[in-house]
């Protein structure tokens, strides 16, 4: 498994936090920044991490910011790219199950640490259930290409 990393200001202690995890998991990480605490704007990253997604270098994207919601928000821009701001274990696991998400988005300022860290190992453990949830990731994608607009 191949894992881009991304995080802004807000998110970076806690990028940092996964980076160990992963690389303790034996996971191939690719880190895309921030590295530092110097105020960034978070659509950069996550633009960097959605297109590791969209050309196949990277499996799954981990992005931090303070609360994950923007990083989601600019993630799902990208055509592919099933971006999720996940802030409990449990939403983790529907999100891979029942939502096939690609990135996982976390929020510094609202997840505690080690709730993060349980949410990544989460995400990452938790396959895809396909079935009907197949059903509904092909009408996302219908409405991904422009076929559903009005």
């Amino acid at each position: 498994m191949r894992v881009a990393l991304g995080a802004d200001h807000a998110g970076v202690h806690l990028k940092n936090a996964v980076r160990s995890l992963l690389e303790s998991r034996g996971v191939e990480v690719t880190d895309l920044g921030t590295n530092g605490t110097e105020s960034v704007d978070y659509p950069d990253f996550a633009a960097s991490v959605a297109r590791a997604i969209t050309t196949g270098e990277s499996d799954i994207g981990i992005l931090a910011c303070g609360t994950g919601i923007g990083m989601a928000i600019a993630a799902n821009k990208f055509d592919g790219v099933r971006a999720a701001s996940v802030v409990d274990v449990e939403s983790a696991r529907l999100a891979r199950e029942h939502n096939d998400a690609n990135v996982l988005a976390l929020g510094a300022r609202v997840t505690a640490p080690e709730t993060a860290l349980e949410i990544v190992r989460t995400f990452l453990d938790t396959p895809f259930a396909g079935g009907r949830h197949q059903r509904r990731l092909d009408k996302i994608t219908t409405l991904e290409n422009g076929r559903g607009r009005s």
